[in-house]
């Protein structure tokens, strides 16, 4: 398989697969949901039941211009009640990949936490991934954990890395090269996650982490351009070509990827990881393409 280096790619990929991943959307009544939905089913990758409010989902497919028999729509008005049927259909086996529509985020991963009837492995670390695609980089971008975990401890980070590469290695990449980023290269106590990095190293080394090179502290320069490597002559594996970032907290992991959607012209898709079954949570905001992008990457993940 050769490595998937556009968004696009992903999204052919996944229809190459031929198979129709049957989708459970909590609170599918949002345009930019029903538009992703629209094209994925009309792609042939994917099929929808949407759990909500039915006469709010048929409005909505109406103003888009989206047949609304198209989808299965399945009449929950109540978005705690509508959200745990969604994550039921999931848990049950009945869903591929579960969706999060228009429900508040704090609803909807209540509902995927749960300790009965939730989709959260025992023992696992909730994080979550993003790839993006950015026109003056030669391949696709992973970068955790801009939503979840907003200030990881050395256990989460060593889960963070894992599932990185794990989504790397679906990707078609064989070795990952893994850059833990910081605002300096040269490690220091007065960045704590310095000496968490040196921990995450050492598994890596190990062979912890599965099939990965992992280095860092690095600045992103030295994670992303080689030109910036050969400069400053810094000794890393990663040579500028990090295929994986990990930041320090979700703060900073927040403002870079949104700094790259919003000044560098990017384009992403993002899942949650430590799920039973991949879970993709967006904002509302989110572009109907972004969210395509992110069914397709949960769909890869299956």
């Amino acid at each position: 398989m050769q490595p998937i280096r556009k968004l696009d790619d992903l999204v052919n990929h996944v229809r190459a697969l031929g198979r129709c991943f049957r989708i459970a959307v909590a609170c599918g009544q949002d345009p930019n949901t029903v538009g992703a939905l629209a094209r994925a089913v009309e792609l042939g990758v994917a099929e929808a039941v949407m759990l909500g409010d039915a006469t709010r989902c048929a409005t909505v497919c109406a103003a888009e211009g989206v047949e609304a028999s198209g989808f299965e729509i399945v009449d929950i008005p109540d978005d705690k009640a509508a959200t745990r049927e969604a994550v039921r259909l999931v848990a049950n086996g009945d869903a591929d990949v579960l969706m999060k529509g228009s429900v508040a985020t704090s609803v909807f991963l209540k509902a995927v936490m749960d300790r009965e009837g939730g989709l959260l492995e025992p023992g696992a670390v909730l994080s979550y991934v993003c790839a993006i695609e950015l026109p003056r980089y030669p391949k696709l971008l992973l970068v955790t954990d801009p939503a979840v975990l907003p200030f990881p401890n050395v256990d989460q980070k060593l889960a963070m890395v894992r599932y990185a590469v794990a989504m790397a290695h679906r990707f078609g990449i064989e070795c990952p090269k893994v850059a833990l980023v910081s605002a300096v290269e040269k490690p220091s106590e007065h960045f704590p996650s310095h000496a968490d990095y040196a921990v995450v190293c050492q598994a890596a080394e190990r062979g912890q982490l599965g099939v990965c090179i992992v280095d860092g502290p690095l600045d992103v320069f030295l994670a992303c351009d080689p030109a910036a490597v050969e400069i400053k002559g810094v000794p890393t594996p990663i040579g500028g070509q990090a295929d994986v970032l990990v930041l320090p907290t979700l703060e900073a992991c927040n403002a870079f990827y949104k700094g790259l959607m919003l000044f560098g012209g990017g384009e992403l898709g993002g899942l949650i990881q430590g799920t039973s079954r991949p879970v993709v949570v967006m904002s509302r905001s989110e572009s109907p393409r972004s969210k395509l992008y992110c069914i397709a990457l949960a769909c890869l993940m299956v």
